[in-house]
């Protein structure tokens, strides 16, 4: 019975190595092992017990290349002036062949993006994916999330609306708040005094240029975890004695796991499709449609969606605390909600990795996501009570639950049994491939 995470030296699971058969393949081989590569991709053993929650890395890998893409097309007609920043935007929209269609894929992409991370954030919050020997995959996760954030500020910064501009206003004035060097470092941020012509020139140079990063970042990622292997739902280990054995836990990831993915991805495609074609505007701001005027300011500045919980969190804080502003607490409150969580693999002591094994552990994982919701329509709302209370209490417990909760209850929780491997748990939810496996060979 597995009762825990081992911590001996891992090793990449056995499986048969890249053999180049015609002399082109046997040359390139020699000289660049991408076809090596590739096949070790492709073929990578992977946990045959995978639910519906392991479909997300797909969808992400294909945002950020529609990104990229929708991006250098629309980089091609946009200018990055303010005088003619909201003229261009429109330009695109209207004269543009496909303008409309890629400007909108490339807004909506950002929003799919987003869910598809936060998916992907609470399934392995859940099943422990950032526990040994996987630490490392987690943290470069976690900086790709923050790119991911940055990238997406700057990027709603450049069509020059109204809430592009005060929404960077209100974001670069958070960096004045730092004691010391806070004027020093928003002006540097800036270009200047105020969000103007630099900050344009400035956000749009590093908003064309971060996506290209992330996904050097994600290659990494996938790399790392190449070598660590899959995390399953059960959090139970490939075995690695053998190929062989190894084989009964796994599958190849071709053509078993991209099918699946590919699959998972075109029905999210097709719900996607729907919302650029039919309401590309949903998600989006009213007042972004107005060109940007720093002698009127909106009644209510919201930032979007996938910001909106970090946004509570940061108007959370309206106390001084010692020496430290309520600005400035606001600001380290939002950052450190963000650090906490790429703490994970250190502060949960708990030697079992899935939440499925762990009753108690359950309760406060889902009181994690509800908070998380909570903040995020709270983030939306006036900052008055009661609005301003509720935000309160989910940011504490946001915090408690990363450093109460999961040191503690690792130390009190007591787990339910694991199966000893995954071909057990494969073979116990799937009754018929117990019968195939039971069958003598004819």
């Amino acid at each position: 019975m597995a009762t825990g995470t081992p911590h001996g030296e891992i090793s990449g699971i056995p499986h048969d190595a890249y053999e180049p058969k015609s002399k082109a393949e046997k040359w390139l081989e020699s000289r660049l092992p991408i076809l090596g590569l590739l096949h070790s991709t492709l073929t990578i053993p992977t946990p045959k017990n995978l639910n519906w929650m392991w479909i997300w890395g797909i969808v992400l890998f294909f945002s950020l290349i529609l990104q990229i893409v929708t991006g250098i097309v629309l980089v091609m007609h946009y200018t990055p002036n303010t005088e003619l920043a909201f003229a261009s935007v429109e330009h695109i929209m209207r004269d543009v062949n496909g303008g409309w269609a890629f400007r909108y894929v490339h807004m909506n992409g950002a929003h799919l993006f987003f869910l598809a991370v936060y998916a992907h954030i609470f399934r392995n919050l859940y099943y422990g994916s950032y526990k040994y020997p996987r630490e490392v995959t987690w943290i470069i996760g976690m900086l790709i999330y923050l790119l991911m954030m940055a990238t997406a500020f700057m990027g709603y910064v450049l069509p020059w609306g109204q809430m592009s501009f005060w929404g960077a206003t209100v974001i670069t004035g958070l960096f004045g708040a730092v004691p010391l060097i806070g004027d020093s470092l928003q002006t540097w941020l800036l270009g200047g005094p105020a969000v103007d012509n630099a900050t344009l020139t400035r956000f749009f140079s590093l908003h064309y240029l971060l996506p290209f990063t992330i996904l050097g970042l994600a290659i990494l990622h996938v790399w790392a975890f190449h070598h660590t292997g899959n995390n399953n739902p059960t959090g139970v280990e490939v075995r690695r004695e053998s190929k062989e054995v190894a084989e009964r836990d796994t599958l190849p990831f071709w053509p078993y796991f991209v099918m699946k993915d590919l699959y998972a991805l075109a029905f999210i495609l097709v719900i996607f499709a729907m919302i650029v074609g039919f309401m590309p505007n949903y998600l989006g701001h009213a007042d972004n449609y107005i060109e940007a005027d720093p002698l009127v300011t909106p009644s209510h500045i919201v930032p979007e969606w996938y910001f909106l919980p970090f946004y509570a969190i940061l108007r959370a804080i309206t106390f001084d605390f010692l020496f430290i502003r309520a600005d400035f607490g606001g600001v380290l409150a939002m950052f450190g909600a963000i650090v906490v969580m790429g703490l994970a693999p250190w502060l949960d002591t708990s030697r079992v990795r899935s939440g499925r094994y762990r009753p108690t552990f359950k309760i406060f994982f889902w009181l994690l996501v509800l908070s998380f919701f909570v903040l995020m329509w709270g983030g939306a709302m006036p900052a008055e009570q009661p609005y301003v209370a509720i935000i309160q209490v989910a940011t504490i417990y946001w915090f408690a639950y990363f450093l109460v909760v999961l040191p503690v209850l690792g130390l009190v929780e007591k787990p339910l049994p694991e199966p000893a491997t995954i071909e057990e748990d494969f073979l116990s939810k799937n009754p018929d491939a117990n019968k195939a496996a039971m069958k003598p060979a004819e």
